[in-house]
C-alpha cells in the first residue's frame, strides 16, 4: 500500500476535529447551562440561530457530526466513499459559506470560500484521486 499523503492526514484529522466540535454543540444544545455552556461566547449569534432552530439544530449537529466523523474515517482508511464525502461536505460547506455572506451579510464567512475550494482542488487533484483509486479499486 503506497504511503500515506500528508494532506490526506491532515484532512483526516480536520473532520475528527468538526465532529467533536458539532457532537459537543449538540450536547450544548441538548443540555442549556451545562459545563459546555460558556461555548457559546465562541459564537453568540449561533447559540440564538440554535435555539430558533428547537430540536431540529440538534438534529442538524448530530447529522454534521456523523458524517463528518464517517469522512474521517474514510479518509483515514483511503476508502472511496471517503474521497467523494469528503468533497460532498466540503462543497455544501462552500455554499453554506457564500450563502451567509450574501444573503444574510456576513462577511465573516467569505473566509471559508477560498479555504473550502482549495481542500476540493486537493482532493480532486489526479495525484490524491489515484491514490484512493489505486489502493480501494474495490470500494
Amino acid at each position: 500500500m503506497p504511503r500515506r499523503l500528508p494532506g490526506l492526514t491532515a484532512l483526516s484529522a480536520f473532520f475528527a476535529v468538526g465532529a467533536i466540535i458539532a457532537m459537543l454543540t449538540s450536547i450544548a444544545l441538548l443540555a442549556p447551562g451545562s459545563a459546555l455552556g460558556p461555548v457559546w461566547r465562541l459564537n453568540p449569534h449561533a447559540q440564538g440561530a440554535f435555539r430558533a432552530m428547537g430540536s431540529w439544530a440538534i438534529a442538524l449537529m448530530l447529522a454534521v457530526a456523523a458524517a463528518c466523523a464517517l469522512s474521517a474515517v474514510g479518509l483515514w482508511l483511503r476508502a472511496r466513499w471517503g474521497h467523494r464525502l469528503a468533497v460532498a461536505l466540503l462543497v455544501i460547506n462552500f455554499f453554506g459559506d457564500a450563502t451567509n455572506a450574501f444573503v444574510r451579510g456576513d462577511l465573516r464567512t467569505l473566509i471559508g470560500l477560498p479555504i473550502a475550494a482549495g481542500l476540493i482542488v486537493y482532493l480532486l487533484s489526479p495525484r490524491v484521486r489515484d491514490h484512493f483509486t489505486a489502493t480501494h479499486a474495490a470500494a
